[in-house]
């Protein structure tokens, strides 16, 4: 791929508290020519059994791509007339600050936007032309074998060939028109071109599998001047390009050789044309059609939008930032960190893969950094940082027909052990001693308790910026004297014990009753990330340097994996397995590969070792432990990608602010709930209460009661009831603060504990199926165009609850919708009152205590439900 410059900020202490956006890479557009002697007015081609590809010469040429059983229903088709596979050499930088990336793009050497269709070609299995080799047409393709390309292809398959170029011809830089926007042309640049192919192969009855390869870039001289001077002047050009990517270090792919291409082979001679003066593609886009009241769900774990329709969407794991937009939270933050406040589009696990409103759904494969650019109301561009794309077409007829067919392939998670989703999971820290007077209070107050979550087991030290963890995995004995004996004791009352843990280890030389080094062990064993003098690479984090575990090393997972034994040996039944999403896209890894593309597939790694753990874990029991439900271990991250549903047991949302803000407070979380359950994310919540405090003389954000308890409300309707005390405890509300606080966490852990026979219900569905337990309304009203604008406001558990949470300070009323296409009525569950118009919006009364939830009139869940809420004495 391309040169990949990296600048570290880490260590900056005053920056622009208003950082612009990082400049991309315009939208890219060309037309199209066909050989219409290869193609005539109307064709149909087959892709496998249930997939044609269409084509029709209707308004300069158009391919489309739709299912056997609904050929009026296009599920992709390019714009008519205009190329839909272009390609580029940039230079990108990426700008990195404690798990922070912005990447941005510089100067543009050449664009081939243009495109050729010369053969459109169908394949079947016994063909000899998948013998590729002595096809001219296939030369200048990098690294084809259409054998092995089409290992598990169900034929036929559908190959279509041409060229990709430019033909700029004199000096211009374009302002409006939303193209090549700020990239200048020179006059003296020969013309270029490159061979492309693209793959169309059925993968099941509900995928077909796509792949764009695009070949090395020819450059023709111009007829008129010296040849010999303009090529020397473009040799020299890409020479001082090259040795800049040589001072950074760091590529998106290797350089390969290039070939000139004049009006005779003497001048190819007598310019003397070696590898030397050698470069490729590093940015491939792929151009399609959109409709422009078309509306694009998905893409990962997304906090501020649902809609992404107008928008340019990075596909990068990172921190998702403090305050991302809200103010003052992001001023803050940027100032004194670079780039530290993030904005509307960062996250902890996005996802290359989208569902729209007309039923179309695509995915990449692979691990590049690529954006997706639907800043056009008719065309779509995914924009990749490599020379290469490949993903998947989906096919479905419903939204949650889609989201089976994409987790049918990237993987569902296991069902989740029942102790865990049964009641209040506590998350507290400060000893022993703490632990064991807040479980009395606890009890008083017959809160049901699943597990006391303990992310301080590990002991805490002062620093510059207050109390935080020693990150070396082990208990530390003094803090929580007798450590064995409370889990114990908590386990007699069926209480698990949970833990915290991250892929990161700080040095430890200053603690005094550590047992083991682990920072030191995992030097000695060479399984640490390296910088680019090999040496172990010393990651600022917060107030700390740590090194991070190179999960490409054959080593490392046995070895965390001991960690991890010795950890449940004591007791503990399950941890957050925390960060994952900032590996340095400058390191050196073990396998060698690419670390920008290592990077987003880091926080999959880190998945795997935690759940391959549990599963050898639970395969080694023995007798009734390994038939007994209880005895069964649980994990939970916030970092993840595309594939991270198969890997990741559950999810949390991340660090929000204790605010009542869109972008980073409690609205985020709401919509980062819905958006990843829409990406096949199942499984996930937020921390009650929210987790980022800030403290300032001027600039104050601390967690009030309302927030507090309005937070306890909305998430005893997600899948796990989880409180943190938040990054600074003294300045937050807690559950334990006072006698009003405890009520209402009584009252909602009890709630919460009301549902449990449906969200057992649900689990098995989400394991079986990927669908989530939260639920936008999209996935069962799709027809209901109300509903797509939808973000916060509200959202189903399952099908059979309707949830509208109070998210605004001091609300008392809510406006509830009751979705068009319902035949049932909708029954609030505090006054039994019946809503039975479709389509219809209503104020309702939510004090505090009552928030609004309708249950679906006369189901059996719903009944269940309110029964079990009169039971606990909450109805």
């Amino acid at each position: 791929m391309s040169s990949l410059k990296t600048t570290k900020k880490h260590h900056k202490h005053f920056n622009n508290p208003f950082p612009s956006p990082p400049p991309s890479l315009p939208f890219i557009q060309g037309n199209l020519l066909i050989n219409s002697k290869i193609l005539s007015s109307h064709q149909i081609f087959s892709i496998g059994k249930d997939f044609q590809l269409l084509w029709s010469t209707k308004n300069g040429g158009v391919f489309s791509i739709y299912h056997q059983s609904q050929p009026a229903r296009s599920l992709w088709c390019t714009i008519p007339g205009q190329a839909f596979v272009s390609a580029a050499v940039a230079e990108t930088e990426v700008e990195e600050s404690r798990g922070s990336f912005a990447v941005k793009d510089g100067d543009v050497h050449f664009v081939c936007d243009h495109q050729t269709v010369e053969d459109v070609r169908v394949i079947n299995e016994s063909d000899d032309f998948l013998d590729a080799e002595g096809h001219d047409f296939l030369s200048g393709y990098l690294g084809l074998d259409l054998r092995k390309e089409l290992e598990s292809a169900e034929f036929p398959v559908l190959l279509i060939t041409g060229s990709i170029f430019s033909k700029r011809k004199k000096k211009e830089r374009v302002h409006n028109s939303g193209i090549y926007k700020d990239i200048t042309f020179e006059t003296n640049v020969p013309s270029v071109s490159a061979r492309y192919w693209v793959l169309f192969d059925q993968k099941n009855s509900n995928q077909i599998g796509f792949q764009v390869k695009i070949g090395q870039p020819e450059f023709k001289l111009p007829q008129r001047g010296s040849p010999v001077g303009r090529y020397r002047r473009l040799r020299g050009k890409l020479r001082r390009f090259r040795k800049k990517k040589a001072g950074l270090g760091w590529f998106f792919t290797r350089p390969r050789g290039f070939v000139a291409v004049t009006s005779s082979e003497e001048e190819l001679g007598e310019l003397n044309v070696t590898s030397s003066t050698s470069t490729e593609f590093n940015k491939v886009c792929l151009t399609y059609a959109s409709e422009g009241n078309e509306i694009f769900f998905g893409f990962g774990e997304q906090f501020s939008h649902m809609d992404f329709k107008g928008k340019r969407v990075p596909i990068f794991v990172q921190e998702q930032g403090i305050g991302r937009g809200d103010q003052p939270a992001t001023f803050a933050a940027n100032l004194v960190s670079y780039r530290a406040g993030g904005d509307w589009s960062t996250t902890y696990a996005p996802s290359p893969f989208y569902m729209t409103s007309k039923m179309r759904s695509l995915y990449l494969e692979g691990y590049n950094y690529s954006v997706f650019d639907l800043t056009k109301q008719d065309r779509v561009q995914v924009q990749i940082h490599g020379n290469a794309v490949q993903g998947r077409i989906l096919h479905g007829n419903t939204p949650t027909e889609i989201i089976e067919h994409f987790t049918e392939t990237i993987g569902r998670p296991p069902v989740l052990p029942e102790w865990l989703i049964s009641g209040a999971v506590v998350g507290m820290q400060g000893g022993t001693e703490a632990v064991r007077r807040i479980w009395d209070e606890l009890t008083n107050y017959k809160v049901p308790i699943s597990a006391f979550w303990l992310q301080d087991w590990v002991g805490q030290r002062e620093t510059l910026i207050g109390s935080q963890l020693w990150w070396n995995w082990e208990v530390d004995s003094t803090r929580y004297q007798g450590w064995q004996q409370l889990v114990k004791d908590l386990g007699a009352h069926y209480i698990k014990v949970m833990t915290y843990c991250n892929p990161c280890l700080a040095p430890t030389d200053d603690k005094p009753n550590r047992m083991r080094n682990l920072f030191e062990e995992a030097r000695k064993l060479d399984i640490l990330v390296k910088d680019k003098n090999g040496e172990a690479y010393m990651i600022p984090n917060t107030a700390f340097d740590v090194g991070m575990l190179d999960l490409t090393h054959p080593l490392t997972a046995s070895w965390f994996k001991q960690i991890l034994q010795e950890m449940v040996d004591d007791g503990v039944r399950g941890w957050m397995a925390d960060f994952g999403e900032g590996l340095p896209v400058d390191a050196t890894l073990y396998s060698g590969e690419d670390p920008i593309s290592a990077h987003n597939r880091y926080a999959e790694l880190w998945a795997q070792i935690n759940r391959k753990f549990v599963e050898e874990w639970k395969s080694n029991r023995v007798g009734k432990e390994k038939e007994d439900p209880d005895e069964a271990l649980v994990f939970f991250m916030r970092a993840g990608f595309r594939d991270s549903p198969k890997w990741g047991m559950l999810f949390w949302e991340g660090d929000q602010m204790v605010s009542w803000q869109a972008n980073d407070g409690i609205k985020s979380a709401v919509v980062g709930l819905l958006s990843s359950g829409l990406s096949g994310y199942a499984f996930n919540h937020s921390d009650i209460g929210g987790y980022c405090s800030i403290n300032l003389p001027i600039i104050k954000y601390r967690r009030s009661e309302e927030l507090l308890m309005r937070w306890m409300e909305l998430n005893a309707f997600t899948i796990v009831f989880r409180t943190h005390e938040g990054n600074k405890p003294s300045s937050n509300s807690q559950f334990y603060s006072n006698e009003r606080t405890l009520t209402h966490f009584a009252r909602f852990a009890k709630v919460y504990k009301a549902w449990k026979f449906y969200r057992i219900q649900l689990v098995k569905e989400a394991a079986q199926k990927g669908l989530p337990i939260c639920r936008h309304l999209f996935l069962h009203y799709p027809n209901d165009d109300k509903v797509h604008s939808f973000s916060y406001q509200q959202f189903l558990v399952g099908t059979e609850i309707l949830v509208v949470p109070v998210l605004d300070k001091g609300r008392k009323t809510v406006k509830a919708y009751f979705p068009a296409g319902e035949s049932c009525s909708w029954q609030h569950i505090w006054t039994g009152k019946l809503y039975q118009k479709p389509g219809s919006e209503v104020w309702v009364d939510a004090p505090l205590g009552y928030p609004a939830v309708f249950v679906k009139a006369g189901s059996t869940v719903g009944e269940t439900f309110m029964e079990n809420l009169r039971n606990l004495n909450i109805l």
